[in-house]
């Protein structure tokens, strides 16, 4: 177990190194690309907010367009990135990085699979919780197990599929495909992506421990630090990540997903 921890830590010492020299090489253009993204999110809540009396027909319009723009710079920081892996010598247009429209729409539904996933699993806890209840065991000890192993297992669900926007960008996968092989590449690296987002939330988690013991001035610059740093950091690291379970990947051209989510 030990060494197995030594080899995951290597590993993640691996991926941020090389997600550091990237980042800083390219450090303008991927921040702005990650700005864009807070900017979208934080107008469309000011919009909600604003236009809260507005026609309900006009409101979806507008979510629905704040939502295609933010995945479309998602999806295009994601190739950005690839393209600053695979070209490392030669620039690279952000324009050039723009997703297809079938992309996008391959994002959007593998989306949905991703909260359908999600639901599906905490569907699975409440079931097998439900006869405790007959059992004569307390009510509030069967609800806060329930809930404990049901944050558990989204957690465990969401690593192992989170990684599908790769595959329909790097590899122009369907949405079903797309969270099949996250499930398949993930398989066996638990471990290591655990490593290196705890690494990567680290600063966030310090943010939370200054708030809470009342240094605001100390947590205002660990956020400003984690938002100009870490967050651009963060989405190169997850994509050297990718890249590097795929280069290890040895499984079968199509991997069953009954077997791969457990």
């Amino acid at each position: 177990m030990i060494e197995f921890l030594k080899e995951s830590t290597f590993a993640v010492n691996e991926v941020i190194s090389k997600a550091w020299t990237v980042t800083k090489r390219n450090y303008f253009s991927i921040a702005t690309l990650c700005f864009l993204m807070f900017i979208t999110y934080a107008a469309s809540n000011l919009m909600a907010f604003f236009m809260s009396e507005v026609n309900v027909a006009l409101r979806m319009l507008m979510s629905f367009t704040f939502i295609m723009f933010y995945f479309t710079i998602n999806l295009s920081l994601f190739r950005y990135i690839f393209h600053l892996l695979d070209d490392e010598e030669n620039d690279v247009s952000i324009v050039s990085t723009i997703p297809t429209r079938q992309q996008i729409i391959r994002f959007l539904i593998g989306s949905l699979y991703f909260m359908l996933c999600i639901v599906g699993v905490y569907s699975v806890v409440i079931l097998i919780a439900f006869p405790f209840i007959y059992t004569g065991i307390r009510m509030e000890i069967i609800t806060n197990v329930a809930i404990s192993v049901g944050i558990v297992a989204i957690f465990i669900t969401w690593v192992r599929i989170s990684f599908f926007p790769f595959f329909i960008i790097d590899k122009n996968m369907g949405p079903f495909a797309s969270i099949k092989y996250s499930l398949a590449t993930t398989k066996g690296n638990f471990t290591k992506i655990f490593l290196l987002l705890l690494v990567l939330a680290g600063f966030h988690l310090l943010n939370l421990f200054f708030g809470y013991i009342h240094w605001p001035v100390v947590a205002f610059f660990v956020n400003v630090l984690s938002s100009f740093i870490i967050v651009p950091l963060a989405s190169v690291a997850l994509t050297v990540a990718y890249r590097k379970m795929m280069s290890e990947y040895k499984g079968d051209a199509e991997p069953d997903i009954i077997h791969n989510i457990v």
